[in-house]
C-alpha cells in the first residue's frame, strides 16, 4: 500500500492525473491532495478514496512514497526538496527541476535504457506530452526506415496555459459576441476567433519558452536516435488537445503500406479514413496519438513515398497523465519492498 501525495490537486494536470492513477495499479494507495490558494478544503475522489485538499504545512510529505508536482513551477521549486528529504520519489509535471543536477526527462513509452532512472536520481520529469507524441511518432517510423528531415506545427490549445488561460478563452469569445472589452491578463492579446504566431509583449504565457521546452524534451527521449526536429508553434483558439502538422522525408523511398503498418500499434492509432479526420475533439479522452498519413507518392512507384505528411491528434493532459503515472510505475522499481527482519 504506498501513500501518494498530489501538489497541485486543484490544477487541470492535477484533476486528469487522479483520473489517470484511479485507471492504474496505484488506484489502491492512500492520497495526500495538496494546494495554495485555489481548492483548498474542496472534497476529492481518488480511486476508491474520498478526501479534501489540504494546504502544504512542512510535514505534509511525511511518509509519502510518491509526490506528483503539477501546480505552479513556483510550488515546485519550493517544495520539491522538502518532499525528497521525506523520503518521497518527486515526479515534477511542471518542468520547473529541469536545471537541477541529475534530473531526468523520462517516458517508459520510448527512450534508450541510458534515459532510467536509478538510485541516484532525485526526480524524474515526465516528458511533456507534445515531445512524447511526436517522439513516439519518429521511433515508430524511423524502425521502418531512415528519416532525413522532419518539420512539425504543433497547434495549441488553452490548456497548455491553464485554467486561467481557458476561462480568459471563454470570456474573450463571449465578449467579442456582444462587443465588450477583451481581457487580456494571459494572453494579452486576442486568441478568440484567431491563430496567432506569438503573443502580447506582457503575457504571462510564451509560445517561445514551450517551443523550447518541447525541443529539449524531445531530444532527451531520442538522444541521437530521432532525426533533428523542426518545430513551429501556433496558438489557436481551442480549448484542449494537440493538433500536429508534421512533414516527413525519408532517406528512400517506403511502400505506403509499409508505413501504415509501422505507425499502427500501442499508443498510436492510424486513422484510414478521411471521414475520421484526428481532430481536438475526437483525441479527447483517448490514450493514443490519433495519426492520419498522406504521401507525396513517388513518380515511378504509386505505391512508395520518400516524403509523407502526416495529420495528429492527442489529449494533452491525459498523454501527460497517463506518462506520469507509467514513470511512478517505472520508479516503484527502485523503492524498497517489505521489511528488514
Amino acid at each position: 500500500m504506498y501513500k501518494i501525495a498530489i501538489a497541485g490537486a486543484a490544477t487541470l494536470a492535477g484533476k486528469e492525473l487522479k483520473d489517470a492513477i484511479s485507471e492504474s495499479p496505484l488506484a489502491a494507495a492512500n492520497f495526500v491532495l495538496l494546494d495554495e490558494d485555489e481548492g483548498l478544503g474542496q472534497l476529492d475522489q481518488v480511486g476508491d478514496e474520498i478526501t479534501f485538499v489540504q494546504a502544504i504545512e512542512p510535514d505534509a510529505f511525511k511518509g509519502c512514497d510518491f509526490t506528483f508536482f503539477c501546480g505552479s513551477t513556483a510550488l515546485t521549486k519550493l517544495h520539491w526538496r522538502t518532499a525528497l528529504a521525506a523520503g518521497s520519489t518527486v515526479l515534477d509535471m511542471t518542468g520547473a527541476l529541469e536545471d537541477e543536477q541529475g534530473v531526468l526527462i523520462c517516458s517508459p513509452w520510448v527512450g534508450s535504457v541510458e534515459m532510467s532512472p536509478d538510485l541516484l536520481t532525485p526526480a524524474v520529469i515526465p516528458a511533456h506530452p507534445a515531445a512524447l507524441a511526436l517522439a513516439l511518432l519518429m521511433e515508430r517510423l524511423g524502425n521502418r526506415a531512415p528519416v532525413r528531415t522532419v518539420a512539425a506545427t504543433l497547434h495549441l490549445p488553452a490548456s497548455e496555459y491553464g485554467k486561467g488561460a481557458m476561462d480568459e478563452l471563454h470570456q474573450q469569445t463571449v465578449n467579442l459576441l456582444s462587443f465588450q472589452s477583451l481581457p487580456r491578463a494571459i494572453y494579452d492579446a486576442q486568441v478568440a476567433f484567431n491563430m496567432m504566431g506569438g503573443l502580447g509583449e506582457n503575457s504571462k504565457a510564451s509560445l517561445e519558452a514551450t517551443a523550447a521546452r518541447v525541443r529539449r524534451h524531445y531530444v532527451a527521449l531520442g538522444g541521437n536516435r530521432l532525426p533533428q526536429l523542426s518545430l513551429q508553434l501556433l496558438q489557436t483558439p481551442v480549448f484542449h488537445g494537440y493538433t500536429f502538422s508534421i512533414m516527413i522525408e525519408l532517406e528512400r523511398p517506403v511502400e505506403i503500406a509499409a508505413l501504415e503498418e509501422a505507425l499502427n500499434g500501442e499508443r498510436i492509432d492510424l486513422i484510414l479514413e478521411d471521414t475520421d479526420s484526428p481532430s481536438n475533439l475526437s483525441a479527447t479522452g483517448q490514450n493514443d496519438v490519433l495519426v492520419r498519413l498522406r504521401p507525396e507518392l513517388s513518380a515511378r512507384n504509386p505505391l512508395e513515398a520518400t516524403r509523407v505528411w502526416l495529420w495528429a491528434a492527442t489529449d494533452n493532459l491525459r498523454m501527460q497523465a497517463g506518462n506520469a503515472v507509467e514513470c511512478a510505475l517505472e520508479m516503484r522499481k527502485l523503492r524498497p519492498q517489505g521489511k528488514v527482519q
